[in-house]
């Protein structure tokens, strides 16, 4: 499931502290990858903040999710993985891609079309 590790990382990183001041102002937002995630998962952004923070692994806290939200089949992923890698391209959050390419001096950039193109870029996986 795309997407999902990472947001288990910014919880982590969140609660020691680690995770940078721009990632903050999203966490668990509806109108974000975490809303959309965890929604797709039918499971409480808060609540799974709190799994996480008690330890586990990935695996462990997806099998947590599937057991108390519901749980996904080869389709969902599909359709969640499709979804997650277009994020930003002409949907909700297409203005907070917008706003975001803006604020980092880059909204000339038409080949950052996505959120997750604007990570990596962010992140420095892309020039």
């Amino acid at each position: 499931m795309m997407y999902f590790p990472r947001m288990l990382d910014k919880i982590r990183l969140h609660a020691r502290g680690e995770l940078p001041e721009s990632y903050h102002e999203n966490l668990g937002k509806p109108k974000s990858a975490d809303g959309a995630c965890t929604n797709f998962l039918r499971v409480n952004y808060n609540v799974l903040c709190q799994r996480v923070l008690k330890g586990g692994t990935d695996e462990e806290i997806l099998e947590w999710c599937y057991l108390n939200g519901r749980r996904l089949n080869e389709g969902d992923l599909t359709v969640w993985n499709g979804f997650i890698t277009k994020l930003g391209w002409n949907d909700f959050a297409t203005p907070l891609l917008q706003e975001q390419k803006k604020k980092y001096g880059i909204a000339h950039r038409t080949d950052i079309m996505t959120i997750p193109e604007l990570i990596d870029l962010d992140e420095e996986r892309r020039d």
